[in-house]
Order: C-alpha cells, then structure tokens, then sequence
C-alpha cells in the first residue's frame, strides 16, 4: 500500500516547475474555483472514487487542501487509489501562500457555499438574538430555527440553506443544481 508522506510548499514548487508530479486539489469545485495553485488539477474528495486519474508513468502524486486537515483525515482512500509514490502538501494551500508563493485567483468567483452558509446562518441567529433582546422574546425563535437547521445540516449531510444560497444570481452558474 501506498504511504502518503508530507512534502514542503518548496519542495512541491521545485517539483512543479520540474514537471515531475501531478498536484490534486481534493477540495470541492468551488473553493478550486475562486484560487488554487497552478498547475494543480481538482479531483474533489466528494467524487474522488469515481474519479479516473490520469497518473503518467515517472511522475510522482501530491494531494493538497486548504490547511491539509481533510487530505489527512482521507489519507488512507487517497493512498488507495495511487501505486508508487504519493505525498500531501504540508500545510495545503495556507502553507503555500504562508511561504510566499503565488496562488492563481479569481475574486469574481462567488464565496465557497460553506462560507456563504457560515456567515447568513451566523447573521439570522445575530438578528434573532438581537430582535428578542430589543424587540420581543419570540424573535429568538429565528435563533433557535437557524441552530436547528445547522444542526439537522450536520447530522444528516442535507442543507437546506446551501440549496437556497445556490439559487441567488450570484451562484446561478457557479453551484449547478443537484
């Protein structure tokens, strides 16, 4: 079986401008969207095994995400599908631009889903705290809706909010219905 051992945002950059690894992207398809590392190509973790990867013959594989946290938790299904020698951006893209390299960016990309979830859903329960504080205790009922929702979200994978945001014009084009 395959060992994924770390590699530096410089060694990985040495290897990239040698051409000698293929860099995976495993986050979603929207994060890869709005920045990622040159030459990297996106494989999400969610479709990972029906993925076909395209590993030339000689080249070594490195798997990256955004801290490295998600390629560390997933090590074991990524070694699976990788024969010969695979490794993990230490410190995923934050590590790369920690150490100054250069990340290709597109700032007309909407917002990651889950950020835009994380701030509306912490912006309603902001409003219903404050509206029953102000207002009328029955507004923390908005509070509490909003906590649920995030709750069943967590439990169940299924999230609502996500399927209303991704409807906004902004995220029409970006976040295909499903």
């Amino acid at each position: 079986m395959t060992v994924l051992t770390a590699l530096s945002p410089a060694e990985l950059n040495a290897r990239l401008e040698a051409g000698t690894v293929l860099l995976i992207d495993i986050r979603e398809p929207d994060e890869f969207a709005r920045e990622h590392i040159p030459g990297a190509t996106t494989t999400p973790l969610s479709l990972f095994e029906k993925a076909d990867l395209q590993i030339l013959p000689g080249r070594d594989v490195v798997f990256m995400c955004r801290s490295g946290n998600r390629t560390r938790s997933a090590c074991d299904r990524l070694a699976a599908r990788v024969s010969g020698h695979a490794h993990v951006l230490a410190g995923g893209i934050d590590g790369w631009k920690a150490a100054g390299l250069a990340t290709a960016k597109n700032r007309r990309a909407p917002l990651e889903m889950m950020r835009q979830v994380q701030m509306t859903a912490g912006g309603l329960i902001l409003i219903g705290a404050g509206l029953g504080l102000l207002v009328h205790p029955a507004f923390w009922g908005l509070a509490a809706f909003v906590g649920a929702g995030l709750f069943y979200a967590g439990a169940t994978g299924f999230c609502g909010m996500a399927r209303l945001l991704a409807v906004l014009p902004w995220n029409r084009n970006a976040f295909p219905a499903t």
